[in-house]
């Protein structure tokens, strides 16, 4: 569990203001990932605290920048980056463990938050709101062309869902739709096979009906 850095008491789940010192943590990157501000303040603006973001460079194995707000310490990823961020935050997993992430999901889930649509920090048009990886249980503000608003302490969840087999569920889910989207319906088969029937059946009567009027024309 992570610790307020101010009295170091223990912060609950997805919540980042301490509840004993009303000290305001970054729990998604202080201590797991090395990063340096490059620019403290960028022409996006955070949703919620209508802030100008600052740009910090993550020091992973494929260097990139994004923007946070450092005062609710919000996230925000350009198309592609959130998912490079925990590719080389969570490796070598190979087992799903749908009772922990059943508990996982029910630690963190976030029911005294109301729906809130907020605006998207380059566009400032309201964004949508997605369900990443379809069962994680995180509600991401999403710009189709922009990238993803993550608040804070939901990149820690992401990470801890991966880590017990969520995005191997996810990936094991998207190929059962596919194969059954490929798959025909018995149906669809039988309809074909009377249509064919029906028609290969229609083939003398208009053989007759021609026999008929040639009799008729030159008889």
């Amino acid at each position: 569990m992570a610790r307020c850095k101010s009295c170091s008491a223990p912060l609950l789940a997805n919540i980042n203001r301490c509840q004993y010192c009303n000290v305001h943590n970054d729990v998604d990157l202080r201590g797991k990932h090395k990063y340096s501000v490059t620019a403290q303040q960028s022409e996006r603006i955070c949703p919620h605290c209508g802030t100008p973001l600052q740009s910090i460079k993550l020091q992973m194995q494929g260097d990139f920048e994004i923007e946070r707000c450092k005062t609710c310490f919000g996230l925000f990823f350009d198309p592609g980056e959130i998912e490079s961020l925990l590719d080389n935050s969570v490796t070598n997993v190979a087992d799903i463990n749908l009772k922990l992430i059943k508990n996982i999901n029910k630690d963190r889930y976030q029911g005294h938050r109301g729906v809130k649509y907020v605006k998207c920090p380059c566009c400032r048009i309201l964004m949508n709101r997605i369900n990443f990886g379809h069962r994680s249980g995180v509600i991401l503000d999403h710009c189709s062309k922009h990238g993803v608003w993550v608040d804070s302490g939901e990149i820690t969840h992401l990470m801890e869902w991966k880590k017990a087999g969520g995005a191997l569920l996810n990936a094991q889910n998207q190929e059962q739709i596919k194969q059954k989207t490929k798959t025909p319906h018995p149906s669809t088969s039988y309809n074909r096979k009377s249509n064919y029937l029906n028609s290969r059946m229609a083939e003398p009567d208009l053989i007759s009906d021609i026999s008929s009027l040639i009799f008729k024309l030159f008889g």
